[in-house]
Order: structure tokens, then C-alpha cells, then sequence
């Protein structure tokens, strides 16, 4: 085991880089915090480079990390380290998945949802939901900002999520004979007027704006939820939620 107790010391400077996009981008690797977000990540093989764990904190027997490199940490690189408000002192270096090629028939397509909190639920809730697979669109949020991780709670290690061009993605699909359904009002129908089917795919999108049209002309069908109250609209967690166990059929 290794000890570092300077938050000056050039491996501490390399870990917080990864709270950037960019230098998780550039190495391939991202960084959570916290025994639940560690727990998950440590179930799948060869997922965590690096355990980060500070020395007050023991690491309970449930959690077996196997081999993994371990550095313990004072105080000061904790606090160096966390995004939480109240840091529980354990963090893991992981690798970013590539997923070449997915088995799947139901997918979740996001285009441009920018809110981190709302990414990580709709994550979340397609985990929840059986998804098969997601695929981000281009402007959205980074998968794996710190608070995409956290509101997903672990789901980032139980399906793949993909960082896509959603057009692509569409003619794929099509080609696969897999029905494209999009989120909208215009031209769009209630949700409970289609029959749900094993195979679909589902998009949802940017809060403020919506579908950017050129998708939406690219579905089967566009649906939107009705609204009963005075509430102007759904949040696009929430509304993603109600479709995909609409779709699921139970």
C-alpha cells in the first residue's frame, strides 16, 4: 500500500484533474467517490485502476477489491479530492468502458439533456426500467461528471451507455427495424395509443428546448404525456420514467 500526505503531491494534482472533462477524456478514466459508487464499480472486473481510501476509513469486509492498487490519504487530500459536502474518504480510479457492440432491443436515446442531476436519473431510471442500452447525444452533459455518477447511484456499471451521433444511431436502428419514438407535442400522439413492443427506441430531450426537429422528423412516431394539472410540462426524468415502464408493459 502506498501513503500520500501532501494534497501537493503530483499524483494527488493527477487525480483531481479528473474532475475535468477533459482530462478524463484525454485518459480514458473517470474518478468516484464514496463506498456505494466504489462498492459497484469493484463488481466488475477490471473496471478500478486505483482504490484512494483515507486513513480513518475502514473499508468494510463486503467490499472485496481483490488485487487493486491501494493509496491511503490524510485529511488534507481528502478534502483535496471530494465534491461532497461530507466526503466518506473513499474513492476509485476506473476505466471508461468501450462499447463497440451492444446486444440490445430497447434503447434510450438523449439528445443535448444538460442538467448532470437529470442525466444521472435518467440513467438511473432506465437501470430501474431494463433498458438495454443509452446512447448520449451530442450536448449533453458529460456521462461522467461527478454529479451524473452520484444521481446514478452505480447504474453507470449495470448497462452500456454509449456517446453517440443520434442520427447515425436512428439509421441504424431503422435498419434493424427497430420503431424510433420521440418525445413532442407537435404532430405527436398520446403515449398510451401505441402498443409497446420488445423492441423500441425512445427519445427524450434537452429541458429547455425539447427533440431538435431534424430527429424528430427521423421517428415512427412522436409522443408526448398528457398534463392534467397547471404545470406547464414534465421534467425530462420524470417523463422518461413514465414511457419506459409504459414500454415495459407490467
Amino acid at each position: 500500500m502506498k501513503y500520500i500526505h501532501s494534497s501537493k503531491n503530483p499524483q494527488v494534482k493527477q487525480w483531481k484533474k479528473l474532475h475535468t472533462k477533459k482530462e478524463r477524456e484525454n485518459s480514458g478514466t473517470f474518478l468516484v467517490e464514496g463506498f456505494h459508487l466504489v462498492e459497484e464499480a469493484l463488481k466488475i472486473e477490471d473496471m478500478v485502476l486505483e482504490l484512494i481510501v483515507s486513513e480513518e476509513v475502514e473499508i468494510p469486509p463486503r467490499i472485496d477489491y481483490g488485487s487493486v492498487s491501494m493509496t491511503q490519504i490524510n485529511k488534507e487530500v481528502v478534502k483535496e479530492l471530494a465534491e461532497t459536502e461530507t466526503s466518506q474518504g473513499i474513492f476509485a480510479v476506473c476505466k471508461q468502458p468501450k462499447h463497440k457492440q451492444v446486444d440490445a432491443t430497447s434503447y434510450l436515446l438523449l439528445d443535448a439533456v444538460q442538467d448532470p442531476g437529470n442525466l444521472g436519473t435518467i440513467i438511473r431510471t432506465a437501470d430501474a426500467a431494463g433498458i438495454d442500452a443509452i446512447v448520449v447525444g451530442n450536448g449533453s452533459v458529460d456521462i461522467y461528471n461527478s454529479k451524473v455518477l452520484r444521481s446514478a447511484q452505480g447504474s453507470h456499471f449495470h448497462l452500456p451507455i454509449i456517446r453517440g451521433d443520434l442520427f447515425e444511431w436512428i439509421e441504424k436502428l431503422k435498419s434493424d427495424g427497430i420503431p424510433i419514438y420521440g418525445t413532442s407535442l407537435d404532430n405527436g400522439i398520446v403515449f398510451t395509443e401505441v402498443e409497446p413492443t420488445p423492441s423500441y427506441a425512445l427519445i427524450v430531450g434537452n429541458e429547455g428546448n425539447g427533440i431538435q426537429t431534424d430527429l424528430l422528423n427521423e421517428t415512427t412516431k412522436n409522443l408526448y404525456i398528457p398534463i392534467f394539472g397547471k404545470s406547464e410540462s414534465l421534467n425530462v426524468a420524470v417523463a422518461t420514467g413514465i414511457l419506459l415502464y409504459y414500454f415495459k408493459k407490467i
